[in-house]
This record gives C-alpha cells, sequence and structure tokens, in this order.
C-alpha cells in the first residue's frame, strides 16, 4: 500500500485543536468568542501535554523501542513530531490572539503594558503595585549552593538573571495564584496583567543586584498517574489512596517550558538543567502564557455584537407540564437532545423518585458532577427518604478526583451505598435504574445517557439521554449493577452493550453483516458519531467493510486514526468533523440502511480505552420516533457546510464547500428547538382560552 490509512493518534489530535484554533481566526465567530476559542486552545493543549506528552516521555524511558500500533512511531519519534507541530501551531495562536486583542481596542478593551500606559496609569500601576502586590510575593534567589524550589504547575513566575561571578544566579518572583490577573485601569476597560506588571517592577525588588536579563516562565507537570496494582491491597480505603495519588500529580516531573521572552543561554540552560528538560520542551510564546483571563475580558464588555446570542435550552415539547415523568415515561420512551433541551426532565425524575413511594431502589454511575450538582441533591435526597440508593462513584475521573472524592463523602453521610468500581477498569457508562414496587410486581426506569450527570455541562455540550421503561433493558441494567456490585463483567447481553467484554464484538458483528448486505447487492451502511476513533480492531474492520462496499459515514470531533478517501482501502468512508459554539460529545451508532438501522446512543467512544478497558454501556433506541429524529439529526450533521470540516485522503481537514443550501447543523437544532417550545406554548395558550371560554 502506497499511503498509510492509519493517522498517529496524538498528531490527530493535534489537528483537531488546530480546528478549534481555526474558530478564533474566524471572523465569522463573535469577537469575545474567538477569544474563547483561543483561550480552549491553550487550556486544551496544557492536558495534552500533562496527559498525553507526560505519557510518551515515561515511555520513552521505560520502553523506548516500543511503536505506535497504527503508524509504527517509537515515543521519541512522536514527540519529535509533537513539539515540531506545536511549534507551528503556537505562532498561528499568538497571530490570532494579537488581532483579536486589536480589534477589541475598538470597543475599548485593551490589554496595555507599563509602556503604553498613559502617565496617570503609571502612576496608579507603581502605587498598585508597591501596595496590592509586592507585599504578596515571596522573591527567591537562586543559584548552584541553594536548592532550587518547587514549580507549580501550570503557574506563572518571574525570572531574572542577576550578574553573579561565580556562575548563573536568577532571581525568581511568582507572578500568579495569591491575587487576580486582571488589573483594570480607565473604566475597567482597559487592564493591564499581574505579571506583566511584576515583569517591569522585578529589576525593584532585586535593586541591590545588576539584571543580565528577564523573563516570564510556566512550566507544565506530567500528570499521568495511574493507580499501582499493590496500592489495592492496603487495609485501606480507596478514597485515601487516591488522596494520596492527587498529591502526587502535582510533583511529577515537568514536560514543558513556556517563556513570554527570549531569555540569555546560561540562565536557560541552568534552567533545563535544574528542571531536568531539553531544549526542544522549550517554547516561545508572543502572547499571554496563560490565556484562563478570557471569561473576565468578555465580562469587562455588554456589547451583545461580540458575543454569541443567548441562548436558553428548552423544554422539550413531547414532556407534559401536568403528568409526572414517571407517567410519561411508562407510556413511552423519552429521548433528551442537551444543550438544545433541557436537563431538568431528568432532574424532575430524580427528585420525583426520590419521593415516589412506590420507589425502592436507586442506582446510578457517577463520573463527573457539576459543582453545586442537584443530581447529588436529588440521590441524598432519596437516601434520607428510606429508599436503596447504591452509587458506583468514579474516583479515577481524571481531574475530577478530588471533586469525586468529596461527592463520594457526601453521599454516604446522607446513608446511600457508595462503591467505586472495578480496580482494573474505569466506570464510564451513563446509568441510572429506578426501581418500583407495584404490588408484589417490580418494574423499572432506566436513563441511559451519552454524556455526564453535570447541568452545568449539558448547557454546553451535544449529548443524548434516553428514558425508557422498557423491562428487559431495566433487567440488563440491574444486571450490569449487580456485576458491578460484585466486581464482575457482563459477558453477554441482548440488548444493551456493554463494554469491556460485550460492546466492541457486537459492533463487528453488525459490521459484518451490513458487509454481507453489499456483497449480496444489498444497501449496506454503516454510520457513527463519536468523539474519537482509533480502536485498530474497529478500524481495520471499517476498512474491510469499505472494501466491500458498504457506505460508511462517520462524524468524528476529534482524533481519527483512520484516512479517509484512500484508494483501494477506504474510498467508500467520509470523516466529518464538527468544531462550534457546543463541544459535540454524543455518541449514536447506526447500522443498517434506514428503515433497517439499528440505532443506539453510547457513553463510548470507538477507542481501545473505551471499548475493551473501561465499563461502558450503549442503548438501543427502538422507538421509530426516536430513531426517524437520530437518523435526521445525523444527515443534519454530516450536510453541515458552515462548521463541517471533511477529512481529505492525506489525513488533514477542509472547511466543506459546496453549492448546497448553507447549514451550520448546532444553529439549525437550536432553532428547531425553540419552534418546537413556542408551537408548544401557542397550543398551550389556545387550551386555555377555550377553557376559559
Amino acid at each position: 500500500m502506497g499511503q498509510s490509512i492509519y493517522d498517529n493518534r496524538e498528531l490527530s489530535w493535534l489537528k483537531f485543536n488546530e480546528r478549534v484554533l481555526e474558530e478564533a481566526q474566524d471572523r465569522r465567530v463573535p469577537l469575545l468568542e474567538r477569544l474563547n476559542f483561543a483561550s480552549i486552545f491553550q487550556s486544551n493543549l496544557d492536558e495534552f501535554f500533562m496527559v498525553r506528552v507526560g505519557s510518551l516521555y515515561d515511555k520513552m524511558l521505560v520502553s523506548p523501542k516500543k511503536k505506535d500500533g497504527k503508524t509504527k512511531m517509537t515515543p521519541k519519534q512522536q514527540l519529535k513530531a509533537i513539539f515540531e507541530k506545536v511549534n507551528e501551531l503556537e505562532p498561528m495562536k499568538d497571530i490570532a490572539y494579537k488581532n483579536i486583542m486589536l480589534e477589541l481596542t475598538e470597543y475599548g478593551i485593551e490589554q496595555v503594558d507599563f509602556r503604553s500606559a498613559t502617565p496617570k496609569e503609571r502612576e496608579y500601576l507603581e502605587t498598585f503595585f508597591k501596595k496590592e502586590i509586592k507585599p504578596l510575593i515571596s522573591p527567591q534567589i537562586i543559584d548552584k549552593k541553594t536548592p532550587f524550589p518547587f514549580l507549580k504547575n501550570k503557574e506563572i513566575y518571574c525570572v531574572l538573571q542577576l550578574q553573579s561571578k561565580s556562575g548563573v544566579r536568577l532571581g525568581l518572583i511568582p507572578a500568579s495564584g495569591q491575587f487576580s490577573r486582571i488589573i483594570p485601569l480607565d473604566e475597567g476597560k482597559r487592564f493591564i496583567l499581574a505579571e506583566d506588571l511584576i515583569l517591569h517592577f522585578a529589576p525593584n525588588v532585586f535593586k541591590n543586584y545588576k539584571i543580565i536579563d528577564k523573563t516570564l516562565i510556566r512550566i507544565t507537570r506530567n500528570a499521568d498517574i495511574t493507580v499501582e496494582e499493590g496500592l489495592y491491597d492496603h487495609d485501606i480505603d480507596f478514597r485515601e489512596i487516591m488522596e494520596d495519588i492527587c498529591k502526587m500529580r502535582k510533583k511529577l516531573h515537568p514536560v514543558r517550558l513556556q517563556l513570554s521572552e527570549n531569555f540569555s543561554q546560561p540562565a536557560l540552560e541552568f534552567l533545563c538543567k535544574k528542571l531536568e528538560l531539553k531544549m526542544e520542551h522549550i517554547f516561545y510564546l508572543k502572547t499571554p502564557l496563560d490565556l484562563s483571563f478570557a471569561g473576565k475580558v468578555a465580562d469587562m464588555c455588554d456589547n451583545p455584537a461580540l458575543k454569541f446570542d443567548k441562548v436558553t435550552p428548552q423544554k422539550p415539547d413531547c414532556i407534559s407540564d401536568t403528568q409526572s415523568m414517571t407517567t410519561q415515561i411508562r407510556r413511552r420512551d423519552i429521548l433528551l437532545s442537551y444543550p438544545y433541551e433541557s436537563i431538568k426532565p431528568f432532574i424532575e425524575l430524580l427528585n420525583e423518585s426520590a419521593k415516589d413511594p412506590k420507589v425502592t431502589d436507586i442506582k446510578i454511575t457517577l463520573y463527573r458532577l457539576a459543582k453545586n450538582s442537584q443530581v447529588i441533591e436529588a440521590l441524598c435526597n432519596a437516601a434520607e427518604n428510606g429508599k436503596n440508593v447504591f452509587v458506583l462513584v468514579e474516583l479515577r475521573a481524571r481531574f475530577d478526583e478530588e471533586n469525586n472524592i468529596g461527592w463520594s463523602r457526601r453521599l454516604q453521610d446522607a446513608g446511600c451505598t457508595v462503591i467505586y468500581g472495578p480496580r482494573d477498569l474505569k466506570v464510564h457508562s451513563k446509568l441510572l435504574l429506578i426501581t418500583r414496587t407495584i404490588g408484589k410486581r417490580q418494574e423499572y426506569i432506566t436513563q441511559i445517557g451519552t454524556g455526564n450527570y453535570n447541568e452545568k455541562t449539558s448547557a454546553l455540550y451535544t449529548d443524548l439521554s434516553l428514558m425508557t421503561a422498557n423491562q428487559e433493558i431495566g433487567q440488563e441494567a440491574e444486571r450490569l449493577f449487580d456485576a458491578l456490585r460484585n466486581n464482575r463483567l457482563l459477558e453477554e447481553t441482548e440488548h444493551l452493550l456493554v463494554a469491556p467484554l460485550a460492546l466492541r464484538n457486537p459492533i463487528l458483528e453488525m459490521i459484518d453483516d451490513e458487509i454481507i448486505r453489499a456483497k449480496n447487492g444489498e444497501p449496506a451502511y454503516v454510520g457513527a458519531k463519536i468523539n474519537s476513533l482509533c480502536d485498530k480492531v474497529i478500524i481495520d474492520k471499517l476498512v474491510e467493510a469499505s472494501q466491500a462496499g458498504v457506505k460508511i459515514d462517520l462524524v468524528i470531533r476529534g482524533i481519527c486514526c483512520l484516512k479517509a478517501g484512500v484508494e483501494g482501502y477506504t474510498d467508500n468512508i467520509t470523516v466529518t468533523s464538527i468544531v462550534g459554539r457546543y463541544l459535540e460529545h454524543s455518541r449514536i451508532y447506526i447500522f443498517g440502511a434506514k428503515e433497517h438501522a439499528k440505532i443506539y446512543i453510547s457513553s463510548a467512544d470507538y477507542m481501545t480505552r473505551n471499548t475493551i478497558r473501561r465499563v461502558e454501556v450503549a442503548a438501543p433506541v427502538y422507538d421509530e420516533r426516536h430513531k426517524k429524529r437520530l437518523l435526521d439529526m445525523f444527515e443534519i450533521l454530516l450536510n453541515d457546510n458552515i462548521k463541517g470540516r471533511k477529512q481529505i485522503p492525506d489525513g488533514t481537514y477542509i472547511y466543506k464547500v459546496n453549492d448546497n443550501p448553507p447549514v451550520d447543523a448546532q444553529r439549525y437544532f437550536i432553532e428547531e428547538a425553540y419552534k418546537k417550545a413556542e408551537k408548544k406554548a401557542k397550543a398551550k395558550n389556545r387550551k386555555n382560552k377555550k377553557t376559559e371560554s
């Protein structure tokens, strides 16, 4: 094969983040939203270095010759390619940021430094530094005789090279964390960043030394830490183990050093030696080292033209205002589509169940939660009302470990039974099971989702939530919870697909069914909307299906290790990526053409970590109305020619350009939700008027 059909996972992810950066460059996007996309690009890159680069760094030390299974690159080769790509992207981000800030000056929003401040502002800033900042900073002098201080992950420091006859001597000042980064000036719209002010006055802090050079730095530490097998055997609560691991993560070795200015070579070499970093781990930025202040800049201006129009998740038109959620779900399945539709009906179901005398048991898996979680409140209320509440809290949800530790204690204090899941597998499924006892009969209501039980992200991420009274699905959910309680895994299922043992194989079998149809000359189709595709077993099966003539459409937001359109291999595969206002997060699996389609929604991407290394659940959609709705949604996503990008055979992405009517899928779904809600409101008003007359 002349052209590879595979792409490297890490490089594919960087292509995704480049698409995020394109949103910061897109003049069709409101200006402050473009600033936010620049911030998202940077925070994404931070996490990428902490997790993926950190993992490759560890592999390079432990197994330097072990190659990536698809592109056969060693860890060292992957790191080299990553650093080269990041060095291409960072200048693009710098230019985007510069252009955004330049355009914002037309609206009075302006970032200044001390030199561009007015004389009056300089006088104010000098006083501000002396009174508000200098008392809070703890400067240090570092040379070969003094221990090098611990630098916190993602914090900003001011570093100065001080003249010395006995080798390199540095002055170090923490420049973030202790105070607000934005220092407002004229009427609050002009501002200076605290670190820039500290950098300006830093020579005064070390006034007894001659300053040779100065810069701002920021390090990124490895955060790829896993639970060692031996830790499970200790006779202590697993929560305590996770608390120790969270502390350990903060002290892992650095994997990146960012600088705001060129710095003298001897001082830079001294820093790298102390941080155990090589020169290729250094990145120079012409923008602030941390763009997380973008939200505060947005708060400075209330001009609606600079932001996305305000949108509120709507109450679904299928939800009755006069009947309980339980009654409605018992009558027919309900499918919610976030953020276009509100999560409130799901919260109502939980609150109803907490009070319903017929409800005896509530079981749920929790991965990530909102800060002030209504889900937690409902579960605690249910336990306090005498329900048997069983909660699997995944303590290993990366960067949410500490939150989940706290939630697990809160739930336990309220009387819930709390477990943490199998020792070797994260539980990433989004599954709720409510058991009602009616006479001598038990009845199940099951909810399966593609996203977390998180009210905040439900207004920002696209997700699906299916609520059903299908008793066979409920029985399988009960089997799964029983297995989790007893540290077992489900090996066979009839309705739900359950990873790690009963999800990938059924998917492969359903693709095989389509291969047979194609070979028989029948219409054959496979569709999937997922976040990532890197499971080689599934990739190879999709290639086989393409070669057999199966039409395959993939809507993949992020990583895609398969290259579409490669002659002789993936000719029948299309890959679309949508990056827009909302984070595309829902997963939909489609097997079969139109009326013959089997459709699932799922918490699992087509990644080995999801298909065989986690507990995941995919639920079949049996209701014909919901099947049609999902097929229509999928078609609209494929037709997006505003925010949709298509992958071309070399693995790069280009905007879809065609003569079709313009379609922005996310805008379409927003407007659809509003139209349905408006239609429902009008019908309700007509009914009320008839009642009054």
